[in-house]
C-alpha cells in the first residue's frame, strides 16, 4: 500500500475512535428491512487511491464522484465503467499541512444542469484549497480560494440562486459563492456547526428553501432556513443520535432522508421526526460509506474504505415504492 495511502488510514483512524466512543444503546437502532436487494455493483482500486468521498448524479444515472486519496474526480457510467476526469495538482509539501487530516483529498461534488462540476479540493496550502470548476471536456479551475487552515468537505448547489455552499469540517462554518467565483462569504458560524475534536458540519443539501448540514462529532442533522434576502435562518436540530454521520440524500419522500454512518459502515433511514432505523449494513457490502444519492428511486452509495481498507465500492438498490 502506498506511503500516502498509509497515511490516510492512520489519520482517519481517529474517525473509528470517535464514532465507538459515541455509540449508545439509543444510538442502536434495529435494523430494518432494506428497501431491496442492494449489490456492489462497481469495485474501485483502493492502491490507486480511489477512495470514493462524494457522489453527483446525471439524468441518465451516470455518477461522478470524487477519489479523495487519489485527488481526482472520476465518471462512473451505469455499465460500471470508471474514467478519470481530472487529477488535482499535489501541494509543494505534499499535503501534509492539511488540517486534521494530514494528506490533500478532493472532497464534495456536485453536478450542474449543463454537466459543470464543482468540487472541492482541501490542500492546506492557499494557493490550491478551494472550490474547483471542471466544464465537459474541460481542465480543472480553481475559481474560489478558501481558507488553508479550514477543511472544506461538503457543498451544494443552490440552483434557484445559483449559489455554491460549503460546509467547512474543521472550521465549523458554512460558506456560500456565487457559481462564476469569487470571494466566499461566511453565511453561518453557528455553535451547532463546531467539531468537539475531530471533523464537525460535514455533509450538506438545499432542500425546500434550506440548507441542511450534519454534524459528524455530534450526530446530528441540522437545518437552516434561506430567509428572503439570503441570510441564515435559525438553526434547528432535527435529528440525534447519529454518531460519524457523514452525508446524506433525501428519498424523494418529504423530509425522509439516507444518511452514511462512515465509521460503523451502516446507512440509517432518517425520519421527519428524527427517529432512524439502519437499513444497511457492512453484510451488504458497506466499507466506512461515504455519501449517499438517490434519483428515479435508486439509491447510490459510495464506500471509501477508509478504516477497514478493504474493497472500497458503489452500492445501488431500489427505494420500496
Amino acid at each position: 500500500m502506498p506511503k500516502k495511502l498509509r497515511t490516510l488510514m492512520a489519520a482517519s483512524a481517529a474517525l473509528l475512535a470517535a464514532t465507538a466512543a459515541a455509540l449508545s444503546p439509543a444510538a442502536e437502532a434495529s435494523a430494518a428491512t432494506p428497501p431491496s436487494v442492494p449489490r456492489v455493483s462497481v469495485h474501485f482500486d483502493l492502491a490507486k487511491g480511489q477512495t470514493p468521498e462524494n457522489i453527483a448524479l446525471a439524468p441518465n444515472g451516470d455518477a461522478y464522484v470524487t477519489f479523495a486519496a487519489g485527488r481526482q474526480v472520476a465518471k462512473v457510467s451505469r455499465d460500471g465503467t470508471t474514467r478519470i476526469l481530472a487529477t488535482l495538482p499535489e501541494p509543494a509539501d505534499g499535503g501534509t499541512r492539511t488540517p486534521v487530516l494530514g494528506f490533500p483529498l478532493t472532497v464534495g461534488i456536485v453536478r450542474a444542469h449543463d454537466g459543470t462540476l464543482y468540487f472541492l479540493y482541501a490542500t492546506g496550502t492557499p494557493d490550491l484549497t478551494g472550490v474547483w470548476r471542471l466544464r465537459p471536456g474541460g481542465k480543472p479551475q480553481r475559481i474560489a480560494a478558501l481558507p488553508a487552515n479550514g477543511l472544506p468537505n461538503g457543498l451544494a448547489l443552490d440552483t434557484r440562486t445559483r449559489m455554491l455552499y460549503i460546509t467547512d469540517s474543521v472550521l465549523g462554518t458554512i460558506s456560500r459563492v456565487p457559481i462564476t467565483g469569487g470571494t466566499p462569504a461566511v453565511w453561518s458560524a453557528a455553535p451547532e456547526l463546531a467539531s468537539t475534536g475531530f471533523l464537525g458540519v460535514n455533509g450538506l443539501k438545499i432542500h425546500n428553501g434550506a440548507v441542511w448540514a450534519t454534524n459528524l462529532d455530534k450526530g446530528t442533522i441540522l437545518r437552516i432556513p434561506i430567509r428572503p434576502d439570503g441570510r441564515a435562518g435559525r438553526l434547528r436540530t432535527e435529528a440525534t443520535g447519529l454518531p460519524g454521520i457523514d452525508d446524506f440524500a433525501f428519498t424523494g419522500r418529504g423530509e425522509q432522508l439516507l444518511a452514511t454512518l462512515n465509521g460503523t459502515s451502516r446507512v440509517a433511514l432518517v425520519e421527519p421526526d428524527g427517529g432512524h432505523s439502519i437499513v444497511l449494513t457492512q453484510a451488504d457490502g458497506l466499507q466506512n460509506p461515504t455519501s449517499v444519492a438517490v434519483r428515479a428511486g435508486t439509491v447510490y452509495v459510495t464506500s471509501a474504505a477508509y478504516l477497514t481498507a478493504e474493497d472500497p465500492n458503489l452500492i445501488r438498490f431500489r427505494l420500496r415504492s
